[in-house]
């Protein structure tokens, strides 16, 4: 049996197939949806794999993007779930209910609240299984773990979640024997990871401000140019690499701090600049006001913690400028 799993919404009826075909958990996230695939099901003769995503009344505290909670285009909302699982009948044999999603928010960096959103899935899905059709046999506890991207930020704190999914653990294995618990970690193990390079094609002073530009931006990454998510937009870390040296700076360069850099032992000055991307619009801005290395035409310009939502959450036909190019090490 396939551990793969299939979320999000506006599924498509040919991905609905393929899902089915190849046996993969679908979260679904809508009635429409669970009657579409019942259909779908039916006609491939085969029974789609499903669990339920839901919607939960609870917010995950101090997340930077908010998944659950008041009305929103993810899941179903807690309160219809109870009545759809005691119908579940409705979609005759061709759905085998499975499990639960249960997804509140994400890049969290407070242990205590995403502890708190996990305990609070968990008694949610507690509740809901005693409506369900079968055993829960798959219980996914979301994510939330976030990584610090800002000067001001501080890594997340483990021990309170490893606290509360032991507690989760433990008690599951008596009241949902049957039922496998996943997590989603993606950013938490990827996104410091990776870094972006792109190369600086220009130097501009305009009215007493510089200015370095880019061969690449927010169509590459959408993130890092605060068009992601961000309310205030805030500059991520970065650095300066010339002649294949790299100009070490103190470790906050890049958050907008005084640095120097050190180059052939000797001290070198600092500039305030701004750097951007190539493209005709000034939400291109990979950098706003940020202390650098002196930095000329060649270097280049690189940005840490990219290795998520970097190349596959951005524009990259916008303007018809050239793809990035992905590079594993």
């Amino acid at each position: 049996m396939t551990l793969i799993s299939f979320a999000g919404p506006g599924k498509r009826d040919s991905e609905l197939e393929q899902a089915v075909a190849a046996g993969v958990l679908i979260n679904a996230e809508s009635i429409n949806e669970l009657t579409r695939l019942a259909a779908i099901a039916q006609k491939l003769g085969r029974t789609a794999r499903v669990a339920l995503r839901i919607n939960p009344a609870f917010e995950l505290k101090g997340a930077g993007m908010r998944m659950g909670g008041g009305s929103r285009p993810f899941g179903l909302d807690e309160e219809i779930v109870p009545d759809l699982l005691d119908g579940w009948g409705r979609f005759g044999s061709h759905l085998a209910f499975e499990g639960l999603h249960i997804f509140a928010g994400s890049q969290n960096l407070n242990g205590e609240s995403i502890a708190a959103a996990q305990r609070a899935s968990y008694q949610l899905a507690l509740r809901l299984a005693e409506h369900a059709p079968t055993p829960i046999k798959t219980l996914n506890l979301g994510g939330g773990f976030g990584i610090p991207y800002f000067a001001h930020e501080s890594p997340l704190e483990l021990a309170p979640i490893a606290t509360a999914l032991t507690e989760i653990a433990q008690d599951a294995a008596q009241r949902m024997p049957q039922a496998a618990l996943h997590l989603e970690l993606g950013r938490y193990l990827v996104g410091e990871a990776g870094i972006y390079v792109t190369r600086i094609v220009d130097k501009k002073v305009s009215r007493g401000h510089t200015y370095l530009v880019t061969d690449g931006g927010l169509n590459h990454h959408l993130a890092a140019s605060g068009n992601f998510g961000q309310v205030i937009r805030r500059n991520y870390p970065v650095a300066i690499v010339h002649a294949g040296e790299i100009k070490n700076t103190d470790k906050k360069v890049g958050y907008g701090d005084t640095a120097q850099s050190q180059r052939n032992g000797n001290t070198t000055n600092t500039e305030t600049a701004s750097v951007v991307g190539p493209l005709c619009t000034p939400l291109d801005l990979l950098a706003d006001k940020v202390d650098l290395p002196i930095t000329e035409p060649g270097d280049l310009f690189v940005i840490f913690q990219s290795g998520a939502y970097g190349a596959s959450a951005s524009p990259q036909g916008f303007l018809s400028h050239p793809t990035v190019s992905e590079v594993l090490f």
